[in-house]
């Protein structure tokens, strides 16, 4: 088995497990402000000189983050063609490792909670 073949499978089978986890996990139950049109968790008709909570700039600390990693991943197909794709592979998961690891830290942490 090729390398590219072993990568689409891999990350098919990742993709199918983390869908079928998102479905068995998800708690689905709504109220007011999961359903009002506002996401960043102020009061649109509130003022507007209120101080911003330290916990929307973590999340979007830990979205850049994530975000990066994405951008060190995307040459990995490209990796095949070197001479050691294993090496490339290691390294790839190694960064994954990292920051999965990272995010539990966090989530165990409570730092992704909005309120305390």
């Amino acid at each position: 088995m090729n390398m590219i073949m072993l990568m689409l499978s891999l990350s098919l089978t990742l993709s199918m497990a983390l869908i079928i986890l998102n479905f068995w996990l998800a708690q689905t139950n709504p109220d007011s402000e999961k359903l009002s049109p506002y996401e960043c968790g102020f009061d649109p008709l509130g003022s507007a000189r209120l101080p911003f909570s330290i916990r929307f700039f973590l999340v979007a600390i830990l979205f850049l983050l994530f975000d990066l990693e994405i951008a060190l991943l995307l040459p990995l197909p490209w990796a095949t063609q070197l001479q050691s794709p294993t090496t490339s592979l290691a390294w790839a998961s190694a960064i994954i490792l990292l920051l999965t690891l990272g995010l539990i830290y966090e989530w165990i942490q409570g730092g992704l909670e909005w309120a305390e």
